[in-house]
């Protein structure tokens, strides 16, 4: 068991203490393979875990179909949540993968879900904020543009009228 502990965790504890970029697409692959060996001879619950793992590594991967793919994968999970905790879970890993994928507003009502559960859960509080720091941030962004357009665009009127006279 400590043998496959290491071997999932071992690239991410390299990464943190500053070596090689996270091998991502090994962690996809084992965790891809851990999933078919699963469902070949373990218990629900091992299955379960297992399809989380995966979950987890393809809503953090950097392509965007593994991101929706890990999506997929967790709505189709989330009605067969037995207890509240894997239920939060669930919802967590679904906002993360929806705040990555660009998708603030269904992140931000999964990250509300969350809270509902688990009312001071640090991670979804933290989530919710960088969520709502990220709408706020494209919503000036948004009135920017759009400022700046109508600023163009009286600009040339004005210019266009001054060659008239």
């Amino acid at each position: 068991m400590e043998a496959k502990i290491n071997q999932f965790f071992g690239p991410i504890v390299t990464f943190i203490n500053g070596g090689e970029q996270l091998p991502w697409c090994d962690i996809v692959v084992g965790c891809e393979k851990e999933v078919a060996d699963a469902t070949t001879g373990a218990s629900d619950e091992g299955k379960n875990e297992s399809i989380m793992r995966l979950s987890w590594a393809l809503v953090h991967f950097k392509q965007p179909q593994d991101m929706q793919r890990g999506i997929a994968m967790l709505e189709a999970s989330l009605a067969n949540s037995s207890s509240p905790l894997q239920q939060r879970e669930k919802l967590y890993l679904l906002a993360v993968g929806f705040y990555r994928s660009g998708e603030y507003s269904r992140s931000r009502e999964l990250t509300d879900q969350c809270l509902e559960i688990a009312p001071d859960w640090t991670q979804a509080l933290s989530l919710k904020k960088a969520i709502e720091d990220r709408i706020i941030k494209d919503g000036v962004i948004g009135k920017g543009i759009t400022l700046i357009t109508i600023g163009l665009i009286a600009g040339g009127i004005v210019a266009s009228m001054v060659r008239r006279k």
